[in-house]
């Protein structure tokens, strides 16, 4: 199934271990006044992260401002705020502390700021967007991560929701990679255990999702296997003990190498149809999201047979090292699922309502908002199979 060719450009610096915060100061940083943006709550404060941040880089002679009004899915609001903050200041460089909905909006900032227009929507694409060329350069940014969930550190594009449409959807560009990124498990000690679950398999479904694309390909098929094991293995530890450091660093490589995969290869309509529903219900952590279709998303495929040997492959990767048929694949992602404490997860809680007009408007809204995903799948499916996925996931 894999391609035996790829096109891989994955420009960006990383620094990857325990304390290489503590070296940002020493690197070649692409201006002389940032704007740092971290989200709307308190933890990056109270732990220290941005204050340690701020030292660094006015250790390395860089004049800083903050934005803190990121929340935990990124708005076409909050992301022109920024970049309007941005114009006004005259930052020339963006820095992102957190997640990856900080660093989405971050890098999303950083694309717009520079540009003519007062509306993010002319760049971006779905139904609504216009979908205009970019007219000046995008201003560099560099990534400090303080999860483990998007890989965003590494790829080119943030997810924004419009809120007054329902389209969440990807926007970016060729050029948008970070200059930079610092990945620091130190910094991810403080996430609390259901997070530290959520994001931890939204890095799983990134390779999960790439490994049986119709764009993967040997270099992506390395590193998705790199991420699927060490989450498969370390993901449980790093839910029920968050201050093992060993854990952390391993979920936080296996994060990294998640983000590769986008750039490799692609993730496939699973995460189209979780944009659908966390468009519709903001206050859904995607992660969460993912996994409450995951079971019966995988389960379709694996009825079509697209890829059986894959899906093997993948339970062995995940602890079952005794898989012999592709369902063997649905029981270790289970059982993965029931360790971390997410193997009951209700879209019921989030205020859906499991009728059938109403997977099929997400399943509509899905393959109209973020269509590319579709493309990447192992088969054709039909709105009416996207929303059987959604309706025998809900409880």
């Amino acid at each position: 199934m894999a391609r035996n060719t790829f096109n891989a450009y994955a420009p960006t610096r990383v620094l990857f271990g325990p304390g290489q915060l503590n070296h940002l100061h020493e690197q070649a940083l692409p201006g002389k006044k940032a704007m740092v943006v971290i989200s709307n709550g308190r933890s990056t404060r109270a732990n220290g992260y941005l204050d340690r941040t701020l030292d660094e880089l006015h250790a390395a002679g860089v004049e800083t401002v903050v934005f803190d009004k990121v929340g935990a899915n990124p708005t076409k609001q909050v992301t022109e705020e920024g970049a309007f903050f941005a114009r006004e200041q005259g930052v020339d460089f963006v820095v992102a502390l957190g997640g990856g909905s900080v660093m989405d909006s971050a890098k999303v900032m950083a694309m717009f700021a520079p540009q003519p227009s007062d509306d993010l929507w002319d760049y971006a694409g779905g139904t609504t967007g216009k979908g205009l060329p970019l007219v000046n350069p995008e201003l560099p940014w560099v990534a400090i991560t303080t999860t483990a969930g998007t890989g965003s550190e590494v790829d080119s594009a943030g997810v924004i929701s419009n809120v007054e449409t329902h389209e969440k959807i990807g926007v970016g560009s060729a050029n948008l990679f970070a200059t930079l990124a610092i990945v620091d498990p130190e910094l991810m000690l403080s996430v609390p255990p259901t997070f530290t679950a959520y994001q931890g398999f939204d890095a799983l479904f990134h390779s999960l999702e790439g490994h049986i694309s119709n764009a993967t390909n040997p270099m992506a098929d390395m590193v998705q296997m790199a991420a699927i094991e060490n989450i498969g293995r370390w993901l449980p530890t790093a839910v029920s003990d968050g201050g093992n450091l060993e854990a952390r660093t391993a979920v936080a490589f296996a994060n990294t190498m998640s983000g590769y995969s986008m750039d490799f290869s692609a993730c496939t309509s699973e995460h189209s149809m979780e944009h659908a529903m966390s468009a519709y219900h903001p206050e859904l952590p995607h992660g969460a999201g993912l996994t409450m279709i995951s079971l019966e998303y995988f389960r379709f495929w694996i009825g079509h047979h697209v890829c059986d040997e894959r899906f093997v492959e993948m339970a062995r990767a995940l602890g079952k090292t005794d898989a012999e048929k592709p369902e063997d694949f649905l029981d270790a992602l289970r059982a993965l699922q029931e360790a971390c404490g997410v193997a009951d997860l209700k879209m019921s809680d989030y205020g859906f309502t499991g009728t059938h007009e109403e997977a099929l408007e997400l399943a509509r809204c899905a393959r109209a908002t973020m269509g590319a995903l579709f493309a990447c799948d192992p088969g054709e499916t039909t709105d009416e199979d996207i929303a059987g996925i959604y309706e025998r996931s809900y409880r």
